[in-house]
């Protein structure tokens, strides 16, 4: 026995899943619904695009929201003749993949930098101890979550307190605060575990 799903008012997949035009010209009327159903539709594709190219899923959570905010301030740009939707959706998070990984570069140059000029001046330069603690400083900072990494960053080389940081990037004091917390903690830990590699080799 079949079951006529109009007629019980329940809907098929096909019939609840917007094609793909339909979505972009909602996206076009600045429709919400159609930009909720677009993100359902692409997110994971974008969210895995970015975790595979920057290994980092915080940092992915970031790009893709990212991408999602780029598409309905920029959905005025789109222009269904040059292509679908979804094509359009995976040049913007390639090029918020360049952006982010772009912004990582310039972030470990500024701290190997720093670490440099402090081990220049406080140490002996050359002495191997002293190179041990730079690249585990640099490797430990890399693997920090984002927003932890950045508040760290502006306290120790740009000489901020934690109250000129929540004034500077917008975020709350008390989450600062929180980050600053969490991110020596998985600092020290960090340099530690990597100090115990290489007493191991």
């Amino acid at each position: 026995m079949t079951t006529n799903t109009r007629s019980t008012g329940a809907r098929s997949p096909a019939d609840e899943t917007p094609c793909e035009e339909e979505l972009a010209r909602g996206l076009c009327a600045a429709d919400e619904i159609a930009f909720a159903a677009v993100y359902r539709r692409w997110g994971s594709l974008v969210h895995t695009m970015a975790t595979r190219s920057l290994g980092d899923s915080h940092e992915a959570e970031d790009v893709t929201q990212q991408v999602f905010l780029g598409a309905w301030r920029g959905r005025d740009g789109y222009r269904p003749e040059r292509g679908p939707l979804g094509a359009w959706l995976v040049g913007i998070t390639r090029r918020k993949i360049i952006d982010a990984l772009s912004a990582r570069t310039r972030r470990l140059t500024l701290i190997d930098s720093m670490a440099s000029d402090a081990d220049v001046h406080g140490h002996e330069v050359g002495a191997p101890d002293d190179v041990l603690d730079r690249v585990l400083l640099v490797d430990a900072l890399s693997r920090l979550p984002r927003h932890q990494r950045e508040v760290l960053c502006m306290a120790f080389y740009e000489d901020l307190t934690q109250a000129q940081i929540a004034e500077q990037t917008g975020i709350p004091l008390g989450t600062v605060k929180s980050h600053t917390r969490r991110g020596l903690h998985r600092l020290r830990e960090g340099i530690e575990q990597g100090r115990v590699r290489e007493i191991a080799a």
